[in-house]
């Protein structure tokens, strides 16, 4: 499951692109039953703040383990897409899985992923996320919205909106009339590769229907981290089902 070629001038152009059946329903299943179960995402799971003070849950994790998180992250579907789209090897940074619940999920306010992992010592922008629908994703429980080709403006300056870190709104209006706003509906299992500077966002969940998501983020190998004390963080390769990691997808 590669990229094509005209797929990979779309995610430079766009800064996205949107590839459906990453994973099967029986994946899907088993990333549900570990949420509902009392799993990984429980034992991590906390809650962020919009500004309207309703709230999104967030479970986050760097390290790879035996489990369907990590199975997925490990996937050739995945990680092979990464390093055609990145065009070297990469490395895990981390993973993450959105819970906007019925009725009560709230929003993420608008921002680029580099917004956050500049502050975090990634001296280049040579980073993706890939985001994985577990649950229909639509208009009505508060998709993703992207900003096609916004990640061609570079990191912009990010402020604090309610517990969240977000662009600056001035910078959001003059950028919303010049790229086009895209609502990235999705079913479950397919996925939405895309550039660490692509604006984005999403709405609160005001519908009967969870809205729930995996993503997936990835650094190029080569892209030096610093830690507090400025020494660089050294990063592994991240390792590949069929090349040294056993999975059970």
């Amino acid at each position: 499951m590669l990229l094509t070629y005209k797929e990979i001038e779309q995610y430079r152009r766009d800064g996205f692109v949107l590839v459906e059946d990453v994973f099967s329903a029986a994946e899907i299943g088993t990333m549900v039953a570990d949420i509902e179960g009392g799993g990984r995402t429980a034992a991590s799971a906390m809650s962020v703040d919009d500004e309207s003070g309703k709230k999104a849950k967030l479970a986050y994790w760097e390290e790879l383990t035996d489990d369907i998180w990590s199975d997925a992250s490990t996937s050739p579907r995945v990680v092979n897409n990464v390093r055609m789209l990145l065009g070297e090897e990469v490395s895990f940074f981390h993973g993450k899985v959105m819970m906007k619940e019925a009725r009560t999920g709230g929003a993420w306010e608008w921002h680029q992923d580099y917004g956050y992992w500049y502050d975090q010592g990634f001296l280049f922008p040579h980073m993706i996320s890939v985001f994985a629908a577990i649950d229909p994703a639509t208009k009505l429980n508060g998709c993703l919205r992207v900003l096609k080709g916004s990640h061609k403006l570079g990191r912009l300056t990010h402020l604090q909106v309610g517990g969240q870190t977000a662009t600056d709104p001035a910078r959001i209006a003059a950028a919303e009339k010049l790229f086009e706003t895209v609502y990235c509906e999705m079913k479950p299992g397919a996925a939405l590769f895309f550039d660490c500077n692509l604006l984005h966002c999403s709405a609160s969940n005001d519908s009967d229907y969870h809205r729930r998501s995996f993503i997936m983020c990835y650094s190029a190998w080569g892209n030096p981290q610093l830690a507090k004390d400025g020494k660089p963080v050294l990063r592994e390769p991240c390792p590949v089902a069929g090349m040294g990691r056993k999975t059970s997808l």
